[in-house]
């Protein structure tokens, strides 16, 4: 086993422990020490499946990047009611498929989705099991969104694509996309209480602020600063204020509180009261400057 000497910076170290996964971080560690993804299970002491599962988190986290072969887009085949017919009589995969996903979604299925369906197969080449998951976690989201319908076909084949563009194409990078996606959705819903956000749905540009501050990495606590500095600083919540001061605070690697502490006191312009950040005084000045 080798033994070569790494380094973590803070956004890994932070992105590892975000996942909750001992199996990821002590893979991670075996692999940044210069070893081969094939031999973990074995020296590791881990199942297969638990190796290949703690390798694709690290996968979705951007932890761990290999050569894979992934689904390349190009012009979308136009399937025959015929290419149906023969596939549900000669093609006992697809048959199974077919069957799977009509009592998923509660419903015979047309001719339509029936061609969508074997696009699934036959183009984006993802896996009946892949499939299944995929037609689950689409359901499932409908649900966290308090939709109570099942979602259409055509609704799920926009994730599909996604999925295949993406290479989640195997049982372990479903689970993997799906665990990062669910930390996601708990995180976002952390952060509107954070913002005092009740009631009522994000607008767009509302939403791309929120989506860029959970990319970004902070702890919770350094959200919740940023949030009351904002507010005390301005007289009220200011999504671009805040935004200048999480993206100072990004670009300067400080995304934990101590190093907030720590970090965020220097540069102070000879003459300041001390009060105020570095991240913070720039950030009223451009909003000085806009108003």
């Amino acid at each position: 086993m080798n033994t070569q000497e790494f380094t973590v910076n803070q956004g890994q170290a932070h992105r590892l422990l975000s996942a909750q996964s001992a199996d990821a971080a002590l893979l991670y560690i075996y692999l940044s020490a210069g070893n081969a993804p094939d031999t973990a299970a074995r020296e590791l002491g881990m199942q297969d499946s638990q190796a290949a599962c703690a390798l694709a988190l690290l996968r979705q986290l951007g932890l761990y990047e290999e050569k894979k072969a992934t689904f390349v887009p190009g012009e979308r085949p136009s399937y025959s009611e015929g290419d149906v017919t023969v596939a549900l009589q000669t093609d006992s995969s697809f048959k199974a498929l077919y069957s799977e996903v009509q009592r998923q979604l509660g419903k015979t299925l047309t001719s339509e989705e029936l061609k969508i369906l074997l696009g699934f197969n036959r183009y984006l080449g993802l896996p009946n099991e892949v499939v299944s998951i995929l037609v689950s976690w689409c359901r499932e989201r409908n649900r966290q969104r308090g939709v109570n319908r099942n979602p259409s076909l055509r609704s799920i084949e926009k994730e599909a694509y996604f999925w295949a563009e993406h290479g989640i194409d195997t049982l372990e990078e479903a689970a993997a996309y799906i665990r990062k996606r669910n930390l996601r959705a708990t995180q976002a819903a952390r952060l509107l209480q954070i913002l005092q956000i009740r009631g009522r749905k994000l607008t767009p540009g509302e939403q791309r602020f929120a989506e860029s501050w959970l990319e970004m990495g902070f702890e919770e606590a350094v959200l919740a600063h940023a949030y009351d500095r904002t507010c005390v600083n301005t007289g009220s919540f200011n999504w671009h204020y805040m935004d200048r001061i999480l993206t100072r605070w990004h670009m300067a690697g400080l995304h934990t509180m101590d190093a907030v502490k720590k970090g965020d006191k220097k540069d102070i312009p000879q003459g300041a009261s001390g009060k105020l950040g570095a991240a913070e005084l720039e950030a009223l000045q451009k909003l000085m400057q806009e108003d």
